[in-house]
């Protein structure tokens, strides 16, 4: 993998592969204070309207590609940048991979809260470790009132919904979700009713006294997988029917659509929706149909299964966060004769936590 000149042409080689670099595509990476506002980095010119532009010098010195283009704009060029670049390594994708995981996961990925975690390297550790995993136990942090507002709010900003900047998971009289109650909910992604479905869901356990109401986890992204090694069919309309989600209470209605599986440009699971006490299927002809409601049962099936799913008890002071395009959780029943339960939640969006993580990658990496 090299940057090289050729006949006044930038060539990146790469798996054998010989790319030339388009010279606008160079041209509008130049920099210096001419091209670039000093105190935000951001571009001078309007690279839209640059058309016809040629290199008519080009050299490399040592770490640096050397560039003169035939509008009198001359530039250095960083070659690791480039290359970082061109390859995307700066892409959260590439910094942090994906390991999936079913219930033989032995250790909960857990860190301790500390005064000073927020801006340290235990926060990048974290970070890494919750793209890693999907999920993250951050331990002993305090319970003072709303304190997931300022843990939130360190990382990045809180998406406030209609249950408002944070909400109070626990039972009360007529509720207008489950979730508030004491009864058992199934594994479930939260809100696809929304437009856009929040990213993060974070859940700080205030006081926990009852023996049930334990949390369940599951890693959708492995099922998903696992499913469209053993069924592909399953697999594949589950990626094409778009269901409709809806959340109904006396002062909103909620709708969205979307796949319970769904992919990106490259055929990867990007994110997967689950809420069958939330989705409404579209009328479709009967044979598809009733190829989706099996795959939705088969699906299902996994998603509740003990092979999938990993079960433990928040205790008080821990603060999980989750990957709402990735997980799906749920909790067991519990007793509120036995005692309080009490934890609170809110949401932050991808860009929060990416953002975070990319500073302190630059900060931290060596």
């Amino acid at each position: 993998m090299k940057i090289q000149v050729i006949n006044n042409n930038v060539i990146f080689n790469h798996n054998n592969q010989k790319i030339e670099i388009h010279p606008i595509w160079l041209r509008e990476r130049v920099s210096g204070l001419d091209h670039l506002d000093k105190n935000t980095n951001q571009r001078l010119f309007d690279p839209s309207f640059l058309e016809n532009i040629n290199i008519i010098k080009a050299s490399i010195v040592k770490n640096s590609l050397e560039l003169t283009f035939d509008d009198g704009v001359t530039s250095e060029f960083e070659i690791n940048i480039l290359i970082d670049e061109l390859l995307e390594n700066k892409n959260i994708l590439n910094i942090v991979k994906k390991k999936l995981w079913d219930s033989s996961l032995k250790n909960i990925p857990e860190h301790k809260f500390t005064e000073t975690f927020f801006k340290s390297k235990e926060m990048y550790d974290l970070l890494k470790s919750f793209y890693t995993y999907g999920f993250i136990i951050i331990k002993n942090v305090p319970v003072t009132k709303n304190y997931i507002v300022k843990f939130a709010n360190s990382i990045g900003n809180i998406r406030q919904t209609n249950f408002g900047k944070y909400f109070n998971v626990k039972s009360v009289p007529k509720p207008n979700d489950l979730a508030y109650t004491s009864q058992a909910l199934s594994p479930h992604t939260d809100n696809p009713y929304r437009k856009p479905v929040p990213c993060i869901q974070l859940l700080h356990c205030i006081e926990n006294e009852t023996s049930g109401g334990l949390s369940t986890l599951v890693d959708g992204f492995k099922v998903a997988n696992y499913l469209k090694e053993q069924n592909p069919n399953y697999f594949e309309i589950l990626t094409k029917v778009k269901i409709k989600f809806k959340f109904i209470d006396k002062n909103i209605v909620l709708e969205n659509e979307g796949t319970l599986i769904e992919l990106d440009e490259k055929s990867n699971i990007k994110q997967v929706r689950f809420s069958t006490r939330l989705d409404y299927t579209p009328i479709l002809n009967k044979n598809e149909l009733e190829l989706y409601y099996k795959a939705r049962k088969e699906i299902s099936t996994l998603y509740n299964s003990e092979k999938f799913k990993i079960e433990f008890k928040l205790q008080s002071g821990d603060l999980m966060m989750m990957d709402n395009y990735r997980l799906l959780h749920g909790r067991t029943s519990f007793d509120t004769s036995e005692g309080k339960r009490f934890l609170q939640g809110c949401y932050i969006d991808y860009d929060s936590s990416e953002g975070k993580l990319r500073h302190l990658e630059r900060k931290f990496k060596n």
